[in-house]
């Protein structure tokens, strides 16, 4: 109750001038680059890390969480003008959204998104907010061992949940695990994998690894593909739309229901909970869930609004979920929370058990930037702006990868003031244009790099403290919890999948 309080209070410190307009800022430019085929609001947020070195950290993470939801939200933009989606997460909104634009109903189809958008971010904001201080409480229980399986068990998750590229991510996660030992041995004053460069002795720096990860490796992959844009701008062109036809009449909420809107919040928020899982697993299962539980599934994929609200409030809904496991365990949700990890990290604050006990009015603001963005930043920006979104994909590539790659550039600079840092953001862009352009998932590679220093240093103490035994994993109740959950994972993922294909193949 108190870090509720806390929360609403701290609205009046997302309302101050400099406050708000960094929030709003990060709003439009995370809508931008989520609306913008082949960008995304990861991109944006990778983008605009090196400006939080010169903001406080409350500010920062605001504007951090305005760009989160911004950008789930923004994908389902092109998604249902020219059935591009602009993000992964709004794949399952193109498949209702565009068939409703052909009808002559697109503004509507965007105002449904949007509802949807707005009813999901909510949610997930709110059961955020009221979960986070329970499951800090119940993580400080975990002890070491427990610590380490659980770290092993998100980046397992991780890795199997890439499905049909499990081998390619296990091999990126390797990757990653590898850059993290690079320096100073976590537990000894020895320096290791430095090859007699002074330059390494600290390690890779987060910061040019996000940065070459996400926006020097999408610059690359963008430069790779020759696309021809002239279809997008045309459709662009055609694309008439006035702010009152964005609103959905109360007959067509009323037929969706608030069940549907309920569940798939919930269905999108405790996705969001699982490493790894993301926006677009979210929105595949409540979109799956509403055709199952409707009286007219034949309608989905024809310009149904119900699969339109499914979709958006279950992705929305994610936000909230990747928050729990990030600010109690310091794991990742998905890549965007990922990135917000470095920010916390960059600014000394270290995610776990203890930060809602001893940090949490820093935390609180931006909790409720994430609120205030799904219930006041969603519907206005789409009205106020919403018939020029589409506008953005006639702009030109060469000129907007070209400032991207340059402020990758300099901003990997400014954040560390190091040429030799700078250079490596430069590799580590090579090193995932290199891995995405074969089907490595790079998210992996970034988590095992973020995890891998708690990962061994949680292994070593709890082999040092049982003397070696490895059962100590076994015979610890939290550890034996994690180890068990992992095969739980690992057995519906991995082993019952394989086996259902080959008996349905074999029926046949």
């Amino acid at each position: 109750m108190d870090f509720i309080v806390l929360v609403l209070s701290s609205f009046s410190l997302l309302l101050e001038p400099m406050n708000l307009t960094y929030v709003v800022l990060g709003f439009v430019i995370g809508t931008i680059f989520a609306a913008i085929p082949g960008l995304t609001a990861t991109l944006a947020m990778a983008l605009l890390l090196p400006l939080t070195y010169t903001l406080n950290v409350e500010t920062a993470l605001m504007a951090c969480a305005s760009i989160y939801m911004a950008g789930m939200c923004g994908g389902s933009i092109t998604a249902t003008t020219i059935n591009i989606p602009g993000a992964p997460s709004s794949m399952m909104t193109a498949l209702d959204g565009y068939p409703m634009q052909q009808q002559g109903k697109g503004a509507l189809a965007l105002g449904h998104a949007a509802l949807g958008s707005m009813f999901g971010g909510a949610v997930g904001a709110l059961l955020l907010i009221a979960v986070a201080p329970f499951v800090a409480e119940l993580s400080l229980l975990v002890k070491t061992t427990g610590k380490f399986a659980l770290l092993a068990f998100a980046l397992i998750v991780v890795v199997i949940a890439q499905r049909g590229r499990i081998a390619q991510a296990g091999l990126a996660a390797c990757i990653g695990l590898m850059l993290a030992t690079v320096g100073l041995d976590a537990m000894e004053p020895v320096t290791r994998f430095t090859f007699g460069n002074a330059n390494l002795t600290a390690g890779i720096d987060l910061m040019p690894v996000i940065i070459g990860t996400f926006a020097i490796a999408e610059v690359l992959m963008q430069a790779s593909a020759s696309r021809d844009t002239s279809l997008l701008t045309a459709a662009a062109d055609k694309v008439k739309i006035k702010r009152r036809d964005f609103l959905p009449p109360l007959a067509d909420i009323r037929k969706i229901g608030l069940g549907c809107y309920l569940k798939s919040c919930l269905i999108g928020y405790f996705v969001g909970t699982l490493p790894g899982a993301g926006g677009s697993m979210g929105s595949f299962l409540a979109y799956t869930e509403a055709v199952r539980t409707s009286d007219d599934p034949e309608t989905f994929g024809k310009g149904n609004p119900k699969g339109i609200v499914a979709s958006e409030s279950a992705n929305n809904a994610v936000c909230g979920g990747a928050m729990v496991p990030m600010l109690t365990f310091g794991i990742p949700g998905d890549p965007i929370t990922a990135i917000m990890l470095g920010v916390l990290v960059i600014n000394g604050i270290q995610p776990g058990p203890q930060l809602m006990a001893g940090q949490a009015s820093l935390i609180a603001p931006m909790l409720a930037a994430l609120l205030f963005s799904a219930v006041v930043l969603i519907p206005l920006t789409l009205y106020l702006i919403g018939p020029y979104f589409i506008r953005i994909v006639a702009l030109r590539k060469d000129v907007l990868y070209a400032v991207i790659a340059l402020l990758a550039v300099v901003g990997s600079y400014v954040a560390t003031y190091s040429t030799f840092q700078m250079f490596m953001a430069l590799a580590m862009g090579v090193l995932a244009f290199y891995l995405r352009r074969n089907g490595f998932p790079v998210i992996t590679m970034l988590l095992g790099y973020i995890l891998g220093p708690n990962l061994e240093e949680f292994l070593r103490r709890s082999l040092a403290l049982s003397n070696g035994d490895p059962t100590t994993f076994l015979t610890n109740f939290d550890s034996l919890f994690f180890v068990l959950l992992t095969l739980v994972f690992v057995y519906f993922l991995v082993i019952r999948k394989p086996t259902e294909k080959a008996a349905a193949a074999t029926a046949k």
